[in-house]
């Protein structure tokens, strides 16, 4: 787990370094908002090209995971990452976008290969019954990683004198980072789950539950990526706070670190072997904990300690809902996205501090959802696990195209020169992509393969 959760880390940090790339390209080679989100449409595009392969291949010769084993898998994963990071110092050099946005696809399909191999493994190398609790602890890393990617990346990327070769040194030394994990992951003995035989050829889609899940997993990553991507966009406009992307950086590291906020305490929550009267302190304790932590990662500045203050009160409400959920996997799914539709329709809705602290909370609530809906999905699927997990990470298609649409509906609605309320509607989007959620936790992972 400990050398799992550090690959979780990493690519959380890249990811999300995406989020920082959007309006530092915006200005470097004057794109409008749908150009920008290209950003993103390439990176978790690849997810989309190189599962559908893993997907295809699998069908036709076998399981390419149950053949080399899940850390030979994670090893493939880490050299084609770090093949894409160090692929951003010719682009820069070129100062080229589509260049940068080659390299951004080839980092993709590296993560492609690690989420296919390391999500189920978290899964099935444990007792069934805490799958979601390690996944979400997993994920807790991986969020981690997403809470200092906006203040590393932004005061790399924005502090920069140079903004055309910015991306170069952070890139190349991540690049070399991922290369110093590949190492560690070879040298360590990981335990293999049972292999099927080499010869079968698995189903993986004759299970509902899965197929439900593979659209649950497109529109949480769509709207999880989308409301990342527009977070600095979104407050600077002056309908809402008018903010510098200095300043908006913070937020956005808000955002993210209520994500991982929400999955320490959801792997507490989702813990069914730990009573009501030892998880309640503990949750407490760690959203106290994590509290402080935001508090020192984001108090400084332009930013103080009394603008954070809303932020305690969110976590408390996070745990609230979790405890409600009595550690059931569906009913906490149904329930935090219920809660991120109700904070959309203030993001809709309203303004100034009353939007930035909904859209900010939305972080919290997303937290416990990825790892909900990938072992929802995958419960049950026996041999066809991996081929199930290839399909989920193809829908991570989501964040390549929800992103992109959304930005083109704030360029369709905005007059020229100004957003007006076009950020605030183009929040529908995602809106009715939790809405469906809703629907799957409560109902659409129920549902089972027929004997």
């Amino acid at each position: 787990m400990a050398v799992l959760t550090s690959l979780f880390f990493l690519w959380g940090f890249i990811t999300v370094l995406n989020d920082v790339l959007v309006p530092h390209w915006k200005k470097l080679f004057a794109l409008s908002h749908a150009q920008s989100l290209l950003v993103q449409f390439c990176f978790f595009g690849a997810y989309f090209v190189g599962s559908l392969l893993y997907f295809l291949i699998s069908r036709s010769s076998g399981d390419p995971i149950e053949r080399i084993g899940y850390k030979r898998g994670l090893l493939l994963g880490l050299g084609i990452s770090a093949l894409g990071c160090a692929l951003f110092a010719p682009a820069s050099a070129l100062h080229s976008y589509a260049a940068h946005l080659c390299a951004l696809f080839v980092l993709g399909l590296g993560f492609t290969v690690l989420q296919i191999a390391a999500n189920p493994f978290v899964a099935i190398i444990g007792p069934p019954e805490g799958a979601s609790s390690r996944l979400n602890l997993a994920q807790a890393f991986n969020s981690l990683g997403t809470t200092l990617a906006p203040l590393v990346g932004g005061w790399l990327i924005f502090a920069n004198s140079d903004p055309a070769t910015a991306v170069r040194p952070p890139y190349i030394g991540l690049a070399v980072l991922l290369v110093l994990v590949a190492f560690l992951v070879g040298a360590t003995r990981l335990p293999e789950p049972p292999r099927a035989e080499r010869t079968k050829r698995g189903n993986a889609w004759r299970h509902p539950q899965l197929r439900w899940g593979m659209l649950a997993i497109f529109c949480y990553v769509g709207a999880e990526v989308a409301i990342g991507s527009l977070i600095i966009g979104f407050l600077g406009q002056d309908s809402v706070m008018g903010l510098n992307e200095d300043t908006a950086k913070h937020y956005l590291s808000l955002y993210w670190g209520g994500a991982m906020t929400g999955r320490f305490l959801g792997a507490i929550a989702l813990n069914k072997a730990m009573p009501l009267g030892r998880k309640l302190p503990l949750m407490l304790l760690v959203g106290a904990a994590m509290f402080v932590l935001l508090l020192l990662l984001n108090a400084t500045g332009t930013v103080s300690t009394t603008d954070l203050w809303p932020m305690a009160f969110l976590i408390l409400g996070n745990i609230a809902v979790a405890l409600l959920a009595q550690a059931n996997t569906g009913l906490a799914m149904g329930y935090f996205a219920m809660t991120a539709v109700l904070l959309l329709l203030a993001v809709v809705l309203g303004g100034g501090r009353i939007a930035l602290w909904s859209i900010i909370a939305i972080g919290l609530f997303n937290s416990i959802l990825w790892s909900n809906i990938f072992t929802l999905s995958i419960d049950g699927l026996g041999h066809d696990t991996a081929q199930g997990s290839s399909l989920l990470v193809m829908m991570i298609l989501g964040g390549a195209l929800i992103p992109w649409v959304q930005a083109a509906i704030i360029d369709l609605l905005s007059a020229p020169g100004t957003d007006g309320r076009a950020f605030h509607l183009s929040f529908l989007l995602p809106l009715v992509c939790y809405a469906y959620l809703v629907w799957y936790g409560f109902r659409g992972s129920t549902l089972r393969t027929r004997t």
